[in-house]
């Protein structure tokens, strides 16, 4: 059964408990995306499931991943009042009453629920169409989707190497590259961790069933201070073609190899033109690289780090505001498409109020929607964090964001 509310954007967080582990280890960051993009993770048989005036309530022993706007899939419903298999599927959480239970909103009959009833965190929906030895290739199973292929190298252990694709027969055959070889030898980077070993990093994944982000702060595993990140995406931007774009897909990366400097290439700061895109809107030609600029504030700053509107709060009302990104090669050229669910903040000392994982909630055209936030940086990783260093970014975790 659908869920009575919307749950096609997840998100999940190192912050959670039970969650995989990221690290300056070989295969990490693959193990890490095949739990969050297709597999799900913390499978906890429950206790018991009630419902009483249109909300659920699953009991479990000890502690589960499930946080406040997270997904879970509920499985094993087989008894119960009418219509009692509406319970099974995604649902989203709405409240978390005690440590042992969660809650989501439903429109089935009160009573009790049976069966011998699981509950995971459930993924984003893609698939892993190849893999090899600390290899993978990821691709969405949506069906408006662009197909577009994801191809991680994880044989290093501080970095990950990254590259889109259009089509791919194994794991080491594949074409339509973006970035080229030309452009990016290799594919790009996405960091995992400063130090090589298995001391864990905060992470945060945030996405639908097209496109997700993954922030990572990659010093935190050496110094509990160094906990700002850097932010890369990859998958359907939404397209502004009337008409579509079947190669309206982006992957962000870094052309750093080492993990501590690798600011560029974040979809909140536009610098070095490294979101690649497989080819024009026309389908002509090869990769094309953008920047990710805002609709609103400074296209070199940093989300958070932006001085366009000042200061946050606002000196006239306390507000907050914020804007949408868009992809294009350069300010002076039309828009392409825009980052789905991805927010920019254009004020400065944003990163008193808000850190990794704290909630806000939208006001005017966003009302109704919680965001969250990290902290992305403009500079080196190996350092403290403060507003010189660290700015924030929103994710939209109510959805949805097409």
């Amino acid at each position: 059964m659908t869920s009575v509310v919307d749950t096609s954007v997840k998100y999940f967080s190192s912050l959670m408990s039970g969650s995989p582990a990221l690290s300056g280890t070989v295969g990490s960051m693959i193990a890490l995306l095949d739990a969050c993009l297709k597999d799900g993770f913390d499978l906890k048989t429950l206790t018991s499931l009630t419902v009483a005036g249109g909300v659920a309530t699953a009991v479990f022993t000890g502690t589960h991943s499930a946080a406040l706007d997270s997904v879970v899939l509920i499985a094993g419903v087989s008894g119960g009042p009418s219509g009692w298999a509406g319970l099974n599927g995604e649902q989203k959480i709405t409240g978390k009453p005690a440590p042992t239970s969660v809650t989501f909103a439903t429109n089935l009959p009160d009573g009790s629920y049976s069966g011998t009833i699981t509950m995971k965190m459930a993924p984003l929906g893609f698939a892993k169409p190849f893999a090899g030895t600390n290899l993978a290739a990821y691709q969405s199973t949506d069906p408006a989707s662009t197909k577009m292929i994801l191809r991680l190298d994880d044989t290093v252990a501080t970095t990950t190497r990254v590259v889109g694709c259009e089509s791919m027969t194994d794991i080491g055959t594949y074409a339509g590259l973006f970035p080229t070889a030309l452009q990016m030898a290799g594919g790009g980077y996405w960091a995992k961790s400063t130090v090589a070993n298995a001391t864990p990093v905060q992470w945060m994944v945030v996405g639908d069933s097209r496109a997700f982000y993954i922030h990572v702060c990659p010093g935190s595993g050496a110094n509990a201070g160094w906990n700002q990140g850097y932010t890369r995406g990859f998958g359907d931007a939404i397209a502004l073609k009337p008409g579509g774009d079947a190669f309206a897909c982006f992957l962000s990366y870094s052309d750093v190899s080492t993990a501590s400097n690798q600011s560029n290439g974040q979809p909140e700061y536009a610098q070095g033109s490294l979101q690649a895109f497989p080819r024009a809107p026309t389908g002509l030609g090869a990769s094309l690289l953008n920047n990710c600029y805002p609709y609103v504030g400074t296209g070199s700053s940093m989300s958070g780090m932006d001085a366009f509107f000042g200061p946050f709060p606002s000196i006239i009302d306390g507000a907050l505001r914020v804007t949408r990104r868009y992809f294009a090669p350069a300010t002076s050229v039309p828009p392409r498409a825009e980052a789905p669910g991805l927010y920019s903040v254009p004020h400065t000392l944003a990163f008193d109020s808000f850190k990794l994982n704290d909630r806000q909630p939208g006001t005017g055209v966003l009302a109704g929607r919680n965001l969250i936030a990290v902290n992305a940086t403009n500079t080196t990783i190996n350092q403290t964090s403060t507003n010189a260093t660290s700015g924030v970014t929103f994710f939209d975790v109510t959805g949805p964001w097409r």
